[in-house]
Parts: C-alpha cells; sequence; structure tokens
C-alpha cells in the first residue's frame, strides 16, 4: 500500500511540474495570429529589406526630393519619410530612381514605395496607394519676360516635359494643343528642363505647380507659371498593386503626423505654410 501511495503521489507531482511549464508559454492573442507582443517591432513589418523603408525617388524633384547644397538628399517629401520610418523604427533608406523606371523598381522590390510628388490621378489602379497627402496642378511655366501669356501663345514655340510625368500624361489628353507646339521635347527630368528655359533653348516647361513654385520662390528664377492649368490632381504614396499591409501602416503613421501637427511644421518649412490635406 505504501509503495501504491509513493507512485501516486510522484504521478502528482509530475502532472503538477507540466501544468506548471505550460504556463510560461505565450497564449494565442484573439485576432492577432498568435503573434507576442515582442513581435510587433520595426523588424516585422513588411517592408523589402527587413528593418528598413526603400523608398524610390527622383533626385532631381525640388522640393519633393533633390540633393542638397551639402550633396545630401533633402526635400518634403524626404522629410515625411523619414518621420514615417522614425515613428516605425525603421531604418529609411532613399533610392534614388530615373522616373521612366519606377515601375521595374517597384515590381523587382527594388523599393518599398514610391514617394516624390507622385501623381495618383489615372494611376488609381496601378498602384496601391494611401489617402491624398496633397493638391497640385499641372501648368506652363516660361520666362517673366516672355510674350507667352496663355495657351493660344504656345503656338509654335518650343515646348517641354519630363518623360513619364503626369505634365505628360495631361498633354496626351491636350493632343489639340500639343499639335499647336512648334517643338516638344521629353526631358530626362525637370531641372534640365527649367535650365533649358532659363537659357532661352525652349520657349515653356509643362509641370508640377509645386516644384514650379519652389524654383520662383526659393530659388528666385526669373519665371512666371501661366493662369491657365492643365490638370488638377492629388499626391500620394505609391505601393505596389495589392501590398495594402504596408501601405496601411504608412498611412495610419501620416494620420498620425497630420493629427498631432508634425505634417503642417514639415510643410511650413517647405513651402511657408500648411498646403497638406490630409484631415482636411
Amino acid at each position: 500500500m505504501g509503495k501504491k501511495l509513493l507512485l501516486v503521489g510522484l504521478a502528482l507531482l509530475l502532472m503538477l511540474s507540466l501544468a506548471a511549464c505550460s504556463s510560461n508559454e505565450p497564449s494565442e492573442v484573439p485576432g492577432g495570429a498568435g503573434e507576442t507582443p515582442e513581435e510587433a517591432t520595426g523588424n516585422e513589418i513588411p517592408t523589402v529589406v527587413e528593418g528598413k523603408l526603400t523608398v524610390g525617388f527622383d533626385q532631381n524633384f525640388p522640393p519633393m526630393g533633390f540633393v542638397g547644397d551639402d550633396g545630401e538628399f533633402t526635400g518634403f517629401d524626404l522629410d515625411l519619410a523619414a518621420e514615417v520610418a522614425d515613428r516605425l523604427g525603421l531604418e529609411l533608406v532613399l533610392q534614388p530612381i530615373a522616373w521612366d523606371a519606377k515601375d521595374m523598381e517597384l515590381s523587382s522590390k527594388n523599393i518599398d514605395c514610391i514617394w516624390n510628388g507622385f501623381t495618383i490621378n489615372g494611376r488609381e489602379d496601378d498602384y496601391t496607394w494611401t489617402v491624398p497627402y496633397m493638391s497640385n496642378k499641372q501648368v506652363f511655366v516660361v520666362k517673366a519676360d516672355s510674350d507667352i501669356t496663355s495657351f493660344a501663345d504656345l503656338a509654335g514655340k518650343t515646348v517641354v516635359v519630363q518623360a513619364d510625368s503626369s505634365a505628360e500624361a495631361a498633354l496626351a489628353d491636350r493632343q489639340d494643343l500639343v499639335d499647336t507646339f512648334g517643338d516638344y521635347i521629353k526631358a530626362a527630368d525637370y531641372l534640365s528642363a527649367l535650365m533649358d528655359l532659363e537659357s532661352g533653348a525652349v520657349d515653356a516647361v509643362a509641370m508640377d505647380e509645386t516644384v514650379a513654385n519652389y524654383q520662383i520662390e526659393s530659388r528666385e528664377k526669373d519665371f512666371v507659371v501661366l493662369e491657365e492649368s492643365l490638370a488638377a490632381e492629388d499626391y500620394g504614396v505609391g505601393f505596389l498593386l495589392g501590398n495594402e499591409a504596408l501601405r496601411d501602416i504608412v498611412q495610419t503613421t501620416l494620420e498620425e503626423m497630420a493629427a498631432d501637427g508634425t505634417m503642417a511644421e514639415i510643410s511650413e518649412k517647405w513651402f511657408g505654410k500648411d498646403i497638406t490635406t490630409i484631415g482636411k
């Protein structure tokens, strides 16, 4: 009888020991797919390189993204991206891209997103987008002493546009206007186009109003923007089609930045006022 009691006692001790061990295992969190709080870190955010947010941008597109006087990348969009990455605990990687190769860069997973004055309009079904964070127009820029004051005055003139840009897309919808141009040139970037305008090699540049105003006001360029505009549009952050997981994370962070005033502060730094649209 004593041996039986001893065996029963040992069995009970073993069962209690196993129960105690099992109570230290992480429990499954409803809706969390069994993830523990330790797993919900920046390293677990679904980016192409773990722990890093790789942003594709045109380095010749001030003030959205460009090379500053110190040789470092800077710009309004890049400041927004830096703040988002910091809040998410991610390292920001700024990846300059050729604008006409942006789709290849995204589909090849060389970058997580395109963030650089990227127009949503006309591309709604081509990417997974955040909500618009800024509005913009496509306009014509001419020299201040030019005799061009309207679309009609562009007849017979040399007009330049950046290849694969929103301005080019807007002009594709205005073939009647393009047909009046004396020459229609496509440039690799807007800085080259504006240099050609300044030198007199071209008569007008079709481009983003935001960029044009920055060149006129901050860089003291002797240009003017025609009152007539080609198209109204919105800027957003573009992700690979279907990548809603990363889009949602960035979107939520942008909304937080808008709510706490950080987005307005960054806008005021670059434009002298808050021209952002999230939450407005």
